[in-house]
């Protein structure tokens, strides 16, 4: 194939998919796991490096992707380092999945590294607690309105409007480290309870800490590839089914109501523009850097009514072997959350339909067959943005 060549409409695929070191891992540089998780991607792909003309990346660098490209060796035609937090993968893949289809590019590598949990331990950097104070968010930042501080906020006005507990918050909590338990590469695994949830120091009211994300160090990458290579893949293809994206807000006063995520706008465009229903997903991997964020996309993309989030999780509704089974390697609330974690959301939604997941923690549909369809949805800012994709197995 000549990149840059016009093939029409073409179906994408995901090739390979891989993680970095993960969890603890003082030693490496972020572009060391860039080019760690790279590596592993392409050998899980089965194909060649010299096919890759297309490069994902944001995060790293004065001028990325140039610079990560360059550090991988990599000359591509095609690029896009488009940043918009945690949704940042999800949209990255949507452009890729556009482009290939177009024949814009082939062979598209979305990576992801950083360091984030060294760095902090080093001193090489802080804990940060706002995005900045430029533009828009200066008449917020002087009031200490912080990230954490704006998530809470949002929580606490779907309790007041819908009933919904810390109880149940709490459980997103606890479904979501039990589904780490069967994962190997989870930096947390062992089982926590409601009440220890509960009785956790208070980071914003109403989160404790487990409500929260943890901070680790870990990469991860993606390559989707044009139909043409499927013949040289070394595994099944997994299809670029459907995906969509939206931008909400940035200042909380522009947010018309804090009861919705711009999930409810990407969710409902990935999902007609891949021809299917929420009732028909087998697995969902969302973005959870706090646990409000996992019940609120569940009521955006249509896995329950608005205000009905609360009580759709109970009873274990979210485990590897529940009715719908979410970040089954224990999300960010227990695997690994080094930054930016909506690749990792494709990585896992992959294994999962490939088959890869591995005893403990794979899923299973009733029957005991492999699932057919999966939903990646990335959140980024303070539900400023989303991006959502649509997977399925060949």
């Amino acid at each position: 194939m000549t990149p840059g060549t016009r093939y029409g409409n073409r179906k994408v695929a995901v090739a390979g998919v891989a993680l970095s070191d993960c969890g603890r891992v003082d030693e490496a540089t972020p572009y060391a796991l860039h080019a760690q998780a790279a590596r592993r991607a392409l050998a899980d792909s089965g194909l060649d490096r010299s096919v890759i003309d297309g490069f994902a990346s944001a995060g790293l660098g004065t001028l990325a992707p140039v610079e990560v490209a360059e550090y991988l060796g990599l000359r591509p035609t095609w690029v896009d380092s488009t940043s918009v937090g945690g949704s940042t993968w999800e949209v990255l893949a949507a452009h890729a999945a556009d482009a290939i289809a177009a024949g814009h590019a082939s062979a598209v590598l979305l990576v992801y590294g950083s360091t984030a949990r060294a760095d902090i331990k080093a001193g090489r950097r802080t804990a940060n607690l706002s995005f900045g104070s430029r533009g828009p968010l200066q008449f917020e930042v002087p009031y200490g309105h912080t990230l954490i501080a704006k998530y809470a906020m949002a929580a606490r006005r779907h309790m007041h409007q819908y009933g919904t507990t810390l109880e149940q918050l709490a459980q997103i909590a606890v479904q979501a480290r039990a589904n780490a338990a069967g994962n190997p590469d989870a930096m947390y695994r062992d089982p926590i309870t409601v009440d220890e949830v509960l009785s956790g120091p208070v980071i914003a009211d109403p989160f404790t800490k487990l409500h929260c994300c943890i901070r680790s160090d870990g990469g991860c990458a993606v390559l989707l590839v044009a139909e043409d290579y499927v013949p040289d893949l070394a595994k099944p293809p997994v299809w670029v089914l459907g995906s969509g994206t939206s931008v909400s807000h940035t200042t909380m006063s522009e947010w018309d109501d804090f009861t919705v995520s711009p999930a409810a706008v990407s969710g409902r465009l990935a999902f007609e523009r891949a021809g299917v229903r929420p009732s028909e997903i087998d697995l969902a991997e969302l973005y959870d850097a706090f646990t409000y964020m996992t019940l609120v996309t569940l009521e955006d993309l249509g896995f329950c009514a608005k205000g009905e989030g609360g009580a759709f999780i109970e009873k274990g509704r979210l485990l590897r072997d529940g009715a719908l089974p979410v970040n089954t390697d224990g999300g960010g609330l227990a695997a690994c959350h080094p930054g930016m974690r909506g690749l990792f959301l494709l990585v896992e939604a992959v294994r999962q339909l490939r088959g890869e997941a591995g005893p403990d923690r794979q899923v299973r549909k009733p029957g005991g067959s492999l699932p057919q369809l999966a939903v990646a949805s990335g959140t980024g800012g303070w539900f400023c943005s989303s991006g959502t994709v649509v997977l399925g197995r060949g």
